[in-house]
């Protein structure tokens, strides 16, 4: 058997969770040349095929499985002994990898993590925009994004700006031509621009005022999966869009877009940075967490 290299093993695991040479080498900054010519050199070291690929895709055999099984919990103790090692320094460094859904980073997490970096200039920040629920730990992340009632239970939450509010709002030309609805009841005669999730369900609208609560699945022509999508199309005049007070304030003010159904709408909760409690943060990531708690959301707008 050749010579093996440790740091084979934590790019066999990247390719496998990446999906790929280009997305992994793109997470690693190198090029997929150089991480093909790893797998090849650990393939020959093992004697064994570890990876399937092919022009589209690449998949682990099952000698390469069973390998990634045993490997997983062996690399996330290395990454602990390195985080513990980093205590030690004393300014934070190293790399937080976070995921996040696309409104979060739009409208939360760039403005934390450009202030954050000017900060700790020697931490670098890698940010994924993603709706999908995932295993961050098994996707390599450091943390994730989500609302509070999405998160797993062996996950530490940490509130991440101010409550949310959804805005219900359509252009004046739609509402002359289909007039307003008064009541969320009434938007089962107006077309709704509908969002579908990743995974494959459509949002539902909450509506709250006084004792009544309820929920509706919108009906319309047009289905988009993005908020920004959305604004567009209710920009456009095609219909009555469901969409983060953030994402339609400035239309709202300038008059582009009106707002509606203002008394029936419910206050959410904040979005929450999460983290696993199964292992110590490193010190970029208390660094992020103690930054987080002293951040003021209401001093940068």
């Amino acid at each position: 058997m050749n010579a093996l290299r440790l740091d084979s093993f934590d790019v066999f695991a990247a390719i496998v969770r990446c999906g790929g040479f280009r997305a992994a080498a793109l997470e690693r900054g190198v090029s997929s040349s150089a991480l093909s010519q790893t797998i090849n050199g650990l393939e020959e070291a093992l004697g064994i095929r570890l990876l399937n690929r092919t022009t589209r895709s690449v998949f682990p055999t099952e000698a390469g499985q069973r390998l990634l099984d045993r490997l997983a919990p062996a690399l996330a103790d290395i990454r602990l002994a390195v985080a513990e090692v980093d205590e030690l320094r004393d300014t934070p460094s190293g790399t937080l990898r976070i995921n996040a859904p696309a409104p979060a980073v739009d409208h939360l997490l760039c403005r934390l993590v450009f202030d954050f970096m000017e900060a700790f200039r020697e931490v670098k920040v890698e940010i994924i925009s993603d709706a999908a629920v995932i295993d961050i730990v098994e996707q390599g992340f450091d943390a994730g994004v989500r609302f509070g009632k999405q998160l797993a239970q062996d996950m530490i939450a940490v509130p991440l700006g101010p409550s949310l509010r959804y805005a219900i709002v359509a252009s004046p030309t739609y509402l002359e031509r289909a007039g307003r609805p008064e009541t969320p009841h009434d938007l089962v005669n107006h077309d709704c621009i509908r969002r579908r999730f990743p995974g494959g369900t459509l949002m539902t609208w909450r509506f709250f005022n006084g004792g009544d609560e309820f929920e509706i699945t919108p009906t319309g022509r047009l289905t988009l999966s993005s908020a920004q999508n959305e604004l567009q199309a209710a920009l456009a005049g095609k219909g009555i869009a469901h969409v983060l007070d953030d994402y339609a304030k400035p239309d709202i003010e300038s008059g582009r877009l009106i707002d509606l159904l203002v008394d029936w709408r419910p206050a959410l909760p904040s979005w929450f940075l999460y983290y696993p409690n199964r292992r110590l943060p490193s010190a970029a990531m208390r660094a992020l967490l103690d930054f987080i708690r002293s951040y003021r959301w209401d001093a940068r707008g």
